[in-house]
């Protein structure tokens, strides 16, 4: 049997360092009866990560970055009959629009129950179908798409892009010239819908868009028990892994629209946790430095600075710079 741990490491600047720090007996003990491999996952920026690459080829799965049937298994999974087409997963998502990117949030923090999510796919399926494609239900969280525009369209995992700007991870090419159009659309048939007004009336995330990933025809899976157990997802989409804190659910929870009513109706009950590299982040934001003067003088990469820009953002619950700087000022982030 094989067991992976996804996302117990990273190679940002912050993540090398937490682990140079920690000291974990246990994990020692096992390593030291281990003998290492293949070594996967070296560039953080491939389409695929790691964990996604051992467990295909554990299935022995053929396929390039990107272009691994986990959506056509996910389906079967979900008791849809896949035949011999090809699949993408289409996971309803929540895009925050900032003043210099947009971010893919978690959708795990939508908490979308059956009936909205069966409605919002409901509203979308005419645009879908009119082009050709097959729309399925798998879940609240998982949507499907078939089409032939999809049998080698590379997709980068959705584990690559939560927390990111979605604008690098974008499919390419002319097969994804017709996706790009109907995300569009969908956006702007999502916009006004009423599970959306409803969701936003009680301080929700609204879905304004979906995230395609894991395109591709079913692939028979070989017969290695591969077991992942991806309890580290969470912390480090959040960036709380990277700056070496603790998740704090309940924060998480409270979407950026409801911690902005909380704090003019003077009901917020503590003032939101930055850490210290947030708060360099967050100082020289106040003083109009952009993403590029950040980075040199904090000596990050520059996705790195949006990282913690897009996690200042929802944790203030700000929707841009004037947002943050207000919100920094009311609750004097920059003295304590």
């Amino acid at each position: 049997m094989h067991l992976l741990v996804p996302f117990a490491s990273a190679l940002s600047e912050a993540g090398r360092h937490t682990i140079r720090d920690l000291t974990l007996p246990n994990l020692d003990r096992l390593l030291a009866r281990l003998e290492p491999t293949e070594r996967l996952g070296t560039d953080e920026y491939t389409l695929t990560p790691p964990h996604e690459a051992a467990l295909a080829a554990a299935h022995g799965w053929i396929g390039g970055a990107g272009t691994l049937p986990f959506a056509a298994h996910a389906a079967r999974a979900d008791g849809i009959e896949v035949l011999d087409l090809a699949w993408g997963q289409l996971t309803p998502v929540h895009w925050h629009v900032g003043r210099d990117e947009i971010v893919l949030t978690d959708p795990d923090a939508l908490q979308l129950g059956e009936a909205d999510s069966r409605a919002l796919l409901e509203s979308v399926r005419e645009l879908f179908e009119s082009e050709g494609f097959a729309l399925a239900w798998g879940a609240p969280l998982r949507w499907y798409a078939a089409h032939e525009s999809l049998v080698d369209l590379p997709t980068a995992s959705l584990d690559r892009v939560v927390g990111r700007n979605v604008d690098r991870w974008m499919p390419e090419g002319p097969q994804a010239r017709l996706l790009r159009r109907l995300q569009n659309e969908v956006q702007m048939l999502l916009h006004s819908h009423p599970v959306n007004q409803a969701r936003e009336a009680r301080g929700a995330l609204a879905v304004n868009s979906f995230w395609l990933s894991g395109c591709g025809r079913w692939q028979e899976a070989g017969p290695d028990d591969a077991r992942v157990d991806a309890r580290l997802r969470t912390p480090l989409h959040i960036q709380q892994f990277l700056n070496g804190l603790p998740y704090d659910a309940d924060y998480r929870a409270r979407s950026p629209r409801r911690l902005m009513r909380e704090r003019k109706a003077g009901t917020t009950r503590e003032a939101p946790k930055i850490s210290r590299r947030e708060k360099e982040v967050l100082k020289l934001i106040m003083d109009e430095r952009t993403t590029q003067e950040i980075a040199a003088q904090l000596f990050l990469s520059e996705k790195t600075v949006e990282s913690h820009r897009a996690a200042l953002l929802a944790k203030l619950g700000a929707r841009n710079t004037a947002g943050l700087v207000k919100s920094a000022l009311q609750w004097n982030l920059l003295n304590d």
